[in-house]
């Protein structure tokens, strides 16, 4: 046989070959993923936009970090890929998560959801594009500030039900703004925004549902607008700025009622064990309970602040107690969200589930209280069983003032109820100690 005769078939097999790789490569596309770098990204609320920032860094689902970008803060998400073209990234301890796809041009497209059962319905999409970091104006667009909105406002909100007195703690340089708004019940974390003329706006998401803040300043000084609580609710508001404005006292607005020096409970725990005020390991010890939810977005600041505290300080005669309520009435179903809580920030004591996240219920469950104003709420027990101080809501680190002043009376307060004698053998109960994730 000719030696041309041998390259032809050669030939004819390599083609044969490259044709089987090529339909094989066609059934079986590269996955795509989100490209590396800074995005910006919009929700649609009820026909209004709000927008977001956000970073990818890493090629692929398993070295990827999500981070979303809020001022100065960073919150970073894990994302796994879907087949070969969308993404899923869960909010971490919150049961929500955005979903994805990646279109042909390399942007997003999809939706924030609800993971709870029983409100899987309740989502609000978005789409994201590559490059952009701005927030709700272009570069070169922006319009001269008709005021400077940095200080301390008063906030009157206008709504059928009753709202928690608020202020703004606000920061303006040039165009850009940002601060935060303080409630009774928490905060807002850290927004986002600008001041175009005499309008302004600001947002925040940091995987909760989003928020927004957007108004007009008024002639006379005052400002005027609109709150947006993503799939929530909306409400209207004004407010003027008032240098010495305070909330109501957080440390005398929950306390327990005439005739009750003591806080008593047993709750089912997320180990499978009870968990009971009366048990051994809280005798002649003092006991630091945080009434959270792991959909609450100030409870996990709180967390985030009392779990390294803890893991510091037990060895003083300290214990703690995490008494969750839920989205869902099943105690399955916190014993996931409870336990996702405890592996992400290292928590070393006893969490239990209290219930259906309902104020009313709280109240019920811990008859003892005046009445259940927000979650978080934190009681502080002394060695003897009695209840020395009770804290309504939190104050994150973004309120600076408000946070630090926070910090140093619950450690002074915590320094004098260890310094106190001990009624009662305290009970020396060495956990496993976690590391967060």
């Amino acid at each position: 046989m000719k030696i041309s005769n041998y390259l032809t078939k050669g030939s004819l097999l390599s083609a044969g070959l490259l044709l089987v790789s090529i339909t094989i490569l066609s059934a079986n596309p590269k996955p795509k993923f989100i490209k590396e770098g800074k995005w910006r990204g919009e929700f649609t609320v009820s026909e209004s936009k709000v927008p977001f920032n956000f970073e990818l860094k890493g090629r692929d689902a398993e070295h990827a970090v999500f981070t979303l970008i809020n001022g100065t803060r960073r919150d970073n998400f894990h994302v796994k890929s879907i087949g070969t073209d969308s993404v899923y990234i869960k909010m971490n301890t919150y049961d929500a998560a955005l979903v994805a796809k990646i279109e042909d041009n390399g942007s997003l497209s999809g939706e924030y959801r609800s993971l709870v059962p029983g409100f899987r319905g309740n989502s609000l999409p978005f789409t994201a594009e590559y490059g952009k970091t701005y927030r709700f104006v272009e570069p070169g667009k922006d319009v001269a500030p008709k005021a400077d909105l940095t200080g301390k406002w008063e906030i009157k909100t206008y709504s059928k039900e009753a709202v928690p007195a608020s202020i703004a703690l606000l920061k303006q340089k040039g165009n850009k703004l940002t601060g935060v708004v303080m409630t009774v019940v928490g905060d807002t974390r850290e927004l986002e925004g600008t001041v175009q003329g005499d309008e302004f706006a600001l947002s925040g998401f940091t995987g909760p549902s989003p928020f927004i803040i957007k108004g007009k300043i008024n002639a006379d000084g005052s400002i005027s607008g609109e709150e947006g609580f993503g799939i929530y609710k909306n409400l209207k508001f004004d407010a003027a700025k008032k240098a010495d404005v305070e909330l109501p006292d957080p440390y005398k607005l929950t306390f327990l009622k005439e005739g009750y020096k003591k806080l008593d409970f047993s709750f089912p725990g997320i180990d499978g064990k009870q968990v009971s005020l009366s048990d051994a390991k809280y005798k002649g010890k003092v006991v630091i309970v945080e009434i959270i939810g792991t959909w609450c977005p100030n409870c996990t600041d709180q967390t985030v602040f009392l779990s390294p505290w803890f893991n510091k300080n037990h060895n003083r005669g300290v214990e703690a107690i995490a008494l969750g309520f839920e989205q869902k009435d099943s105690l399955e179903y916190a014993k996931y969200t409870l336990g996702k809580l405890r592996d992400k920030y290292a928590i070393n004591y006893d969490i239990a589930f209290g219930g259906l996240a309902d104020k009313k219920l709280v109240s019920q469950k811990l008859p003892a209280l005046n009445k259940f104003i927000a979650f978080p709420t934190t009681i502080i027990i002394d060695r003897k069983g009695d209840v020395r101080e009770i804290y309504t809501g939190y104050t994150g680190t973004i309120t600076g003032k408000y946070h630090e002043d926070y910090e140093k009376k619950f450690n002074k307060l915590l320094d004098e109820l260890i310094a106190e004698p001990a009624t009662e053998t305290a009970a020396v109960v060495e956990p496993a100690v976690r590391q967060g994730n």
